[in-house]
């Protein structure tokens, strides 16, 4: 591995600068972004080297080119629309204002929120609330397409590759955007490899498997090493210090902060393109927080709570989401028939929010095995990859 210096950039040092990629406002050094603790900071974020892409929109939907001169370009605005466009009718840009100030960054955001949750915004009436979501369902499309329609959109959706091609084939293509991918299994079986892999992967040109945006990494168990995308980013030709600058990492220190931190993320994600959200893991602060059946309710309604919202980020900007859990073993009573007697944790919560479930396990050597465990469209197979120092592949000869 390459003795380069790890980098480590917190959720208080993150501040877009000019050339941010995919910038959807003009670019002012001087702005800073708040972070999910309430804190604003500095810091930048470099540019990716090619075109500008909304990761998980149509392909003929996409723009290419860069924004210049900072002059605004709605072309530029990915699969979102701006909050600003609800100023009609009586909406004022103290309302927008009250609405970014509560997380609400685009009129998605707005359009997906139930009306008692816009009522609990100081200064919005129920008068307010109530033209608020008619004039974002006449922005945002929510009613009946047809089948063919969907089925369209949905052929043209972008995926991000793994780096290994029987991990790409086993998921149709890759990691799908716009839906939440889990990866479940125990220690030393490759979940958070997939995810550094993946965090530079996703920054890659679309005709090679990117998603030509930024990774935004949520780390709550420390995991997280920079210098794993130094060589991750060589083998896929991007310049290292680019990739790693291309990364807003974060660690998450409770439940509470790690959702918090998906109201920073929005705002990011609102001004400039990201392609992938990565959550290592989900569940690890939840089971130190919340212990014991008498908070079990508590934990599964806050869980509950975060996973929609990762689900509406996703909805909202697109973006693919990948979250690691681990696993517990199963203790019953009488004899069990199922071969690994270890299942993922988060309940049935877990299973219901991620579209799909992958199981991860130990092979020969650096070889690892993964699982479709659950899929809308995907079938119940297995595919064999393995973890060099360059990132996620296929195995090689000599590891056969």
């Amino acid at each position: 591995m390459s003795q380069v210096q790890e980098q480590h950039v917190s959720e208080s040092q993150l501040q877009y600068g000019n050339g941010s990629l995919m910038s959807t406002v003009p670019a002012d050094p001087s702005q800073s972004i708040v972070d999910g603790s309430g804190n604003s900071g500095g810091g930048e974020i470099a540019e990716t080297n090619g075109s500008a892409v909304g990761a998980g929109l149509p392909k003929h939907d996409q723009m290419q080119g860069e924004v210049e001169d900072e002059e605004f370009d709605e072309a530029a605005l990915g699969s979102f629309v701006p909050i600003e466009k609800l100023q009609v009718n009586g909406i004022t840009a103290a309302d927008v204002k009250k609405l970014r100030e509560s997380g609400l960054h685009t009129a998605e955001a707005v359009a997906y929120a139930p009306k008692k949750a816009l009522m609990e915004i100081k200064g919005i009436s129920e008068a307010k609330a109530e033209k608020l979501l008619n004039e974002a369902a006449r922005l945002v499309p929510m009613g009946f397409v047809t089948a063919a329609d969907f089925h369209l959109r949905r052929s043209e959706l972008i995926c991000l590759t793994s780096g290994s091609k029987n991990l790409d084939t086993l998921l149709g293509g890759g990691v799908e955007t716009g839906s939440i991918t889990e990866l479940f299994g125990e220690f030393r079986t490759g979940k958070s490899q997939l995810c550094h892999t993946l965090a530079v992967t996703c920054q890659i040109p679309l005709d090679i498997g990117g998603g030509e945006g930024k990774c935004l990494y949520i780390d709550t168990e420390g995991t997280f090493r920079p210098v794993r995308l130094v060589s991750i980013a060589q083998r896929f030709g991007l310049d290292p210090d680019d990739a790693l600058n291309n990364v807003a990492y974060a660690r998450a220190y409770n439940a509470d902060h790690q959702l918090r931190l998906l109201d920073a993320a929005a705002q990011m994600m609102s001004e400039s393109r990201f392609s992938l959200i990565v959550v290592d893991s989900v569940m690890a602060l939840y089971r130190t927080d919340f212990s014991g059946r008498g908070e079990l309710s508590a934990r599964q309604m806050h869980l509950a709570k975060f996973m929609r919202a990762l689900q509406r980020l996703a909805d909202q900007f697109g973006v693919a989401v990948v979250v690691t859990n681990q696993v517990v073993a199963q203790v019953d009573g009488g004899m069990s028939f199922n071969s690994d007697p270890k299942k993922p944790i988060g309940g049935n919560i877990m299973a219901h929010s991620s579209t799909t479930r992958l199981g991860f396990k130990k092979g020969k050597g650096c070889q690892r095995i993964c699982k479709v465990v659950d899929s809308p469209c995907l079938p119940e197979a297995e595919c064999v990859f393995a973890i060099y120092e360059d990132g996620v592949g296929d195995p090689r000869e000599e590891d056969e």
